[in-house]
């Protein structure tokens, strides 16, 4: 905003004595980016000195509340306490102590410190979070769930109201309404998955004025009954919302533009809540936690804290209104997802949060393939190989694979993405094969972007498949191998309808392809790209479809015309 003072400390950047204060905000970044949360595009709509501490923030609460929601059940709680006693012990000690906190801790307290936010108000969230890591939730009355809305994301968003500049008494309390309608939408979306794991966060005066309870509501999903259950928190959570929307006149004008955003956001966040599946009566047999679909793009590096700048730092992503089209699309392109882990270990991170990062990541690139007219998008997601990892990682990753599938679906869905699965299915877990085998369903129908993605595969493996079918037909008379043509063999692939890839990328800079669709790739043009793919985005993807454009295309005879 023309004519603005800025107020508040200085940039971060301005700190350049110390890196590991700037590292630390950087992971917050990343995390936040990483996340089914507000858009960090949202956080940029602020002031440069402010998106940091904007970052920092909601990375503390998302820090915080998978504490409480993952891991051991025994351990959550104690991981709580230490998590609490470490912050509060840190803002105690005072800006001169040696530093000995993690990254997202030692953002949080530079955070509180430089914005002089109240410690209660962080108590709060922490006290919330881990009363709700240890005991079952149980809200008799809508009064009772409010204060749950207020301490676990009521306190979040009255601390970032500190950073927005308020210019009324009111403004936390704006604020705080504003974060009761994120947690809110939350709980809605988060229903199935909580249900199942024995949490029910709905009033009970609520549930038995419908007809229903806790024990009983997950197999009322989709009913007239739960769907009037949930309308009555819709209409409820928009009352909060609309007492809320003032708080943009509430702040320094220039965060107004910011918190329009958010609220726009919050709207639609309530409308989807209508149509989520635990609200439908085709909702799957189990469920994840649904999320919308974002497109992020990375902070301008003069705005980074010091020193911070990753290694592949891109350009902001181009929209599609202002970027010339490439001269020519690839019908199907397939991406080696690689980098996962390494983002991870580079910000010191559990290798499962690299995996979560790398979700959003394919969001957004699936977007950007239905915006450049791209029919079909494949991706390596687990490979018979990655069996060999460590018991424990592999734990892991069909641990998220299993919590967040029917949040993926819900999202492609929406999109209007057709979702399917290539790959071996025997060794699969049985629920999570009954999730991924609902999603191919689910989405049959949609015309938009055939999304497949390749889980418990290998092209050797699949090749051994194919050949091994092709003997038993043959045997059993069914097949004459004297007169076996490619299209025959073809015919025994898993999928024989998936196309031919035109262009095949592989992140984080190997140059490989892994065992990845040889059969389909035998005449694709390859892009390896440097980027970690938690780190992908759309100017990525449109710079290989140039690449692509620029290339000559003979399939082993004359030159195509059409890619020369």
């Amino acid at each position: 905003m023309s004519g603005y003072t800025r107020t508040g400390p200085p940039l971060i950047a301005e700190r350049g004595a110390d890196t590991g204060l700037a590292r630390a905000f950087e992971v917050c970044r990343r995390i936040h980016t990483g996340a089914d949360h507000v858009s960090p595009r949202v956080v940029d709509l602020l002031p440069a000195h402010k998106r940091p501490y904007a970052h920092a923030l909601v990375a503390f609460g998302i820090w915080a509340d998978r504490l409480a929601d993952e891991g051991e059940v025994s351990e959550r709680g104690p991981a709580l306490a230490r998590f609490r006693a470490e912050t509060l012990a840190a803002l105690a000690d005072g800006p001169g102590a040696p530093v000995r906190l993690p990254p997202v801790q030692r953002a949080m307290a530079h955070t509180v410190r430089a914005w002089d936010m109240p410690v209660p108000v962080l108590e709060e969230l922490l006290t919330t979070l881990e009363q709700d890591s240890r005991r079952t939730p149980d809200f008799p009355g809508f009064a009772d769930l409010r204060g749950y809305l207020r301490g676990m994301s009521g306190t979040v968003a009255e601390l970032l109201g500190t950073v927005l500049e308020p210019v009324r008494e009111d403004t936390p309390e704006l604020m705080s309404l504003l974060g009761e309608v994120l947690q809110y939408i939350d709980i809605l979306t988060d229903l199935p998955e909580d249900l199942e794991q024995g949490r029910c966060y709905l009033p009970r005066q609520d549930l038995e004025r419908f007809g229903l309870d806790a024990d009983g509501l997950n197999g009322a999903l989709g009913t007239d009954a739960c769907r009037e259950l949930i309308a009555l928190q819709v209409r409820r959570a928009r009352g909060l919302l609309d007492r809320g929307q003032e708080v943009v006149d509430a702040v320094h004008p220039s965060s107004r533009p910011f918190l329009a955003s958010l609220l726009a956001g919050l709207r639609t966040g309530l409308d989807e809540c209508e149509y989520l599946p635990a609200n439908r009566p085709d909702a799957p047999p189990r469920t994840a936690v649904p999320a919308r679909l974002s497109q992020t793009r990375e902070t301008p590096a003069e705005v980074l804290p010091v020193d911070s700048v990753p290694r592949q730092q891109r350009s902001p992503v181009p929209s599609p209104d202002s970027e010339d089209p490439p001269a020519a699309v690839p019908e199907h392109v397939a991406v080696i997802m690689d980098g996962n882990r390494r983002w991870a270990l580079a910000l010191g991170l559990a290798a499962v949060e690299g995996h979560m990062a790398g979700e959003e990541a394919m969001y957004r690139l699936v977007d950007a393939a239905g915006d450049l007219g791209i029919k079909y998008v494949t991706t390596f997601a687990f490979s018979t190989e990655n069996w060999s990892r460590s018991p424990e990682e592999v734990s892991s990753l069909f641990k998220v694979f299993a919590r967040r599938v029917t949040g993926v679906t819900g999202r492609l869905h929406a999109r209007g993405v057709r979702m399917r699965w290539y790959g071996r299915r025997t060794r699969i877990e049985a629920a999570l094969r009954e999730r991924l085998e609902w999603a191919e369903e689910l989405t049959s129908g949609n015309s938009g972007v055939t999304f497949t993605f390749c889980l418990d595969y290998g092209g050797r493996q699949e090749m051994v498949d194919a050949v091994k079918h092709a003997a038993a037909e043959a045997f059993s008379g069914r097949l004459d191998p004297t007169r076996m043509a490619e299209s025959d063999l073809a015919g025994y692939l898993y999928d024989p309808t998936l196309p031919d890839v035109d262009l095949l990328i592989r992140t984080a800079g190997e140059q490989r392809t892994s065992n990845f669709l040889p059969w389909h790739t035998a005449y694709a043009e390859i892009v390896f790209d440097d980027a970690l793919w938690p780190d992908f985005d759309r100017s990525h993807l449109v710079r290989a479809v140039n690449a692509y454009a620029e290339r000559r295309r003979s399939f082993g005879g004359t030159l195509n015309e059409k890619s020369a």
